[in-house]
């Protein structure tokens, strides 16, 4: 029996290499609306909810209840990335994934046009609403739990991994572990190049993440039109 090799066993929209160039984009977006875009991290929700739960805390309710706003989009792009990927797969010529890395693309070159006098929940809101669909559809590489916006379950893996080393001599968690370092480390690196080159670039600094989220696409288009092509009804890991 001919053995199973990764590239059988897993769909290109889970492979590591994917995963490590979307972390690199996240640490773009991130480092991007907080240099230039208010101050704020766009790709998870957590602080939103603790500066929401403050303000009204301390009876501001119009900054409080204007963080619905980010929640909601961020709430939107859960749903609409898990509405569409049946109507995506009965047209039958791509995968959801490869069609959310398209619009992602083209999200983000329109941001580079938003001028940075604009109101910057303009551009707050749209990467809430990128970053939502990006973290739902994205969840396995290879078969390790992933999310690819944020760092806290990469940081918790390393943990994991570092005890199971320790205590159990364990291999296999040592290289789990070294690929939530690897993902850190992509983030880290997009969000440090983004901000370095901010005062260069200005609005048009997102641009940048245009890079990885390319080679993402191109990957991924490549694989659904030609060797994948049969396989666009196999749903990747994790859904």
């Amino acid at each position: 029996m001919q053995k199973e090799t990764t590239a059988s066993r897993y769909l290109a929209c889970e492979r590591k290499t994917v995963y490590l160039l979307l972390m690199a984009c996240a640490g773009m977006m991130g480092a991007y609306t907080y240099v230039l875009r208010g101050g704020v991290f766009c790709n998870a929700q957590t602080a939103n909810i603790v500066v929401m739960s403050i303000a009204i805390g301390q009876g501001d309710w119009g900054k409080g209840l204007y963080y619905l706003i980010p929640i909601s989009a961020y709430l939107l792009g859960a749903f609409v990335s898990e509405a569409l990927p049946s109507p995506v797969k009965r047209l039958g010529l791509l995968r959801w994934d490869t069609c959310l890395v398209l619009l992602e693309f083209v999200v983000l070159f329109a941001v580079g046009w938003v001028p940075l006098s604009l109101p910057h929940q303009i551009v707050q809101v749209t990467i809430n609403f990128i970053a939502s669909m990006q973290y739902n559809t994205f969840r396995q590489a290879e078969g390790i739990p992933m999310a690819t916006t944020f760092c806290t379950n990469h940081v918790r893996q390393v943990g994991i991994a570092l005890a199971k080393v320790v205590r159990k001599r364990d291999r296999a968690a040592a290289a789990r572990g070294l690929v939530h370092v690897c993902m850190l480390l992509c983030f880290f690196c997009g969000g440090a190049v983004l901000t370095f080159l901010c005062p260069f670039l200005q609005e048009k600094a997102i641009w940048l993440a245009l890079i990885p989220m390319g080679l993402v696409m191109v990957r991924l288009l490549y694989a659904d039109l030609t060797f994948e092509h049969a396989q666009l009804e196999r749903k990747p890991s994790g859904h």
